[in-house]
């Protein structure tokens, strides 16, 4: 799995998943679950300090973070709203806290019953069932879904687009999933792209170029402003793992 491992990536998600209830709660899902799905944490943070944090509505945001760290609670009650009323937003909302929980095939079922209808190509459910297809090898799978919102100005810079690259290798395609990584390759961005890129290289036999990916990367950390290099630090110290690793080989 590429990505299953990575808790941090899950927080937001579950903070998504809180606001949207709360939002449907309210009945507040016109104005506002577009902004909650299609700008992640940011569009949560706004909502929550527009909307929740005062009193009573406070408290319930403090609730809602806990069940981030205790999901078994917060999933009960979204089976159970689900159960009451089969919407798509329940579903979804469900489907993403099986998600962040690691209960990947209850939330693959659900992605996929919501895509349809209106919701066929929700961008939201595409990227999360991309996700959800990686973390269980179904990498042939995902390339449909991944070409459905190609040309969508989020995608190119989203998660969901890695992960459409390293599936075109996995099913054969290494010239297009070549294609798609140097797309990513810019300077002092995409830093999660361009390790999996560096990655891509070695297994393709292309070390060398590997290892200029990984040192563009570093040289690049060192010039980022504290803010960027706290967003970037994971890759950056992946990348200076996987040099030290080539020249601990070469040697």
């Amino acid at each position: 799995m590429y990505f299953g491992n990575s808790y941090l990536y899950y927080i937001p998600v579950a903070l998504q998943a809180i606001c949207v209830i709360h939002c449907l709660r309210k009945g507040n899902q016109n104005k506002w679950i577009w902004i909650i799905v299609c700008i992640p944490v940011i569009g949560a943070l706004i909502y929550i300090f527009t909307e929740m944090v005062n009193g009573r509505q406070l408290n319930n945001v403090t609730s809602g973070m806990g069940s981030v760290f205790n999901p078994g609670g917060s999933i009960r009650k979204l089976e159970e709203q689900l159960r009451f009323t089969d919407t798509f937003h329940n579903r979804v909302a469900l489907a993403d806290a099986y998600l962040a929980a690691a209960q990947t095939n209850d939330a693959i079922v659900l992605y996929e019953q919501s895509l349809t209808g209106v919701f066929t190509e929700n961008e939201h459910v595409l990227k999360q069932l991309i996700i959800a297809y990686a973390n269980v090898g179904r990498f042939a799978d995902i390339l449909p879904l991944a070409r459905k919102m190609y040309n969508s100005p989020q995608f190119a810079k989203s998660k969901a687009h890695i992960i459409y690259a390293i599936a075109l290798e996995k099913t054969g395609n290494n010239e297009q999933a070549d294609r798609e990584f140097k797309t990513m390759n810019g300077r002092f961005a995409y830093f999660e792209a361009r390790y999996q890129y560096a990655l891509f290289l070695q297994r393709a036999g292309r070390a060398q170029e590997a290892k200029e990916v990984l040192d563009a990367m570093i040289y690049e950390g060192g010039h980022l402003s504290a803010r960027e290099r706290r967003a970037n630090h994971q890759w950056i110290s992946n990348a200076k793992d996987e040099v030290r690793k080539m020249n601990a080989v070469s040697k």
